[in-house]
């Protein structure tokens, strides 16, 4: 770790370091997390969490979370669907009749293909696309990896060959990023690019010490409802909900939590595609993370 990283982790752990121009007291932030009266819905095998944090509240700013929580005990499986055209997360969930899903990893807008390594069953159906500026070949969004072993989350950093995935045996296998999390300490991020600074609608997955997996989605986007999380506030908040292994995945528009049975096609948050703070914004994507 260099010295610019070791000063960072050390004023961010103390809380004297905000990625605003105002001063952000985490030691509050961590308690309003920690003590919300989250809605509970408790599903079969799994619990849907819902808070909003009214403006201010938290990071000084309006926040809306979202979280399916899977115990470790739980039947219930992880897996992933890519199509070859785009297509709403309620709808890749739906054919697939799972129990819920979460967007999944980085793609083309345009050709709508992934952009990040993905394998589903064993047949490879994306790659790492080459970053023409990166020194080790892969882009900021490419260094982190989740594999599925009996459908059960296992997170990795891999190194700097962008081939690398092609090594694993898993059958699974999705990179995305970076790693917000890694054996319980915060992985310090990039200060040089908005993607890390700026705020934006998130999603991420998290692994629990005990086994427990976390799908996280923040609404974003919406003045004075839900303005989104910088990675280092996302890193945060997932470390505040009891994470000590975290990813980022996919954000922004593509941001979509669905739950069979719920209202609004089951679409339980709110995505922002059509720029309105309703139901009706999932933005069409390359693929997408179940729950079985």
């Amino acid at each position: 770790m260099t010295a610019r990283q070791l000063i960072f982790t050390a004023l961010l752990a103390a809380g004297l370091w905000a990625p605003t121009a105002a001063q952000v007291n985490y030691s509050v932030d961590s308690m309003r997390v920690a003590n919300a009266e989250w809605s509970i819905d408790t599903l079969e095998g799994f619990y849907l969490k819902r808070y909003h944090f009214g403006e201010g509240a938290l990071f000084c700013s309006a926040q809306h979370l979202f979280v399916i929580e899977i115990p470790a005990q739980s039947h219930r499986r992880l897996a992933f669907v890519c199509d070859s055209t785009l297509t709403e997360v309620s709808s890749l969930a739906e054919r697939c009749g799972a129990y819920a899903a979460v967007n999944g990893s980085f793609f083309d807008m345009d050709a709508g293909n992934p952009v990040c390594y993905l394998r589903i069953d064993g047949i490879q159906v994306g790659e790492n696309t080459p970053a023409a500026t990166d020194s080790v070949n892969r882009k900021y969004y490419q260094h982190a990896t989740l594999a599925l072993r009996n459908g059960r989350p296992r997170l990795a950093v891999p190194d700097s060959n962008r081939l690398w995935e092609e090594r694993l045996t898993d059958s699974n296998i999705m990179t995305a990023g970076p790693m917000l999390l890694r054996h319980g300490a915060l992985v310090p991020q990039r200060d040089d690019r908005s993607f890390v600074t700026h705020r934006h609608n998130r999603t991420a997955l998290g692994l629990k010490p005990d086994g427990t997996t976390l799908l996280v989605v923040a609404d974003g986007r919406f003045k004075h409802q839900a303005e989104g999380l910088s990675l280092t506030e996302l890193e945060l908040v997932m470390r505040w909900l009891g994470c000590s292994e975290a990813i980022n995945l996919d954000g922004g528009g593509s941001c979509t939590m669905y739950v069979q049975g719920k209202p609004h096609g089951g679409v339980v948050n709110y995505p922002s595609d059509n720029r309105t703070h309703d139901h009706e914004g999932q933005r069409p994507v390359s693929n997408a993370i179940l729950v079985l």
